[in-house]
């Protein structure tokens, strides 16, 4: 599991095939909050812990790709 604390506000988020899925808004609990302005419908959504392959250079990869990611995606 990744250490959530390494994860900053304004962090890019990328699927596994290194395509944009967000923007860090903030961490809540084990739950990534990304931006409303990365959404289609305006609203917050959410990416669990489950879904980070790495934090590295305050990126934030995930192990599925965009497409996918995006379907997992937890609405507010």
């Amino acid at each position: 599991m990744a250490d959530m604390s390494q994860i900053k506000e304004h962090a890019n988020v990328i699927g596994a095939d290194g395509v944009h899925v967000g923007t860090v808004d903030h961490v809540q609990g084990n739950r990534i909050k990304l931006t409303k302005m990365d959404s289609s419908d305006k609203h917050h959504h959410y990416i669990t812990s489950d879904l980070i392959a790495e934090i590295e250079d305050g990126t934030v990869r995930l192990s599925a790709n965009a497409d996918v990611a995006v379907t997992m995606e937890q609405a507010r």
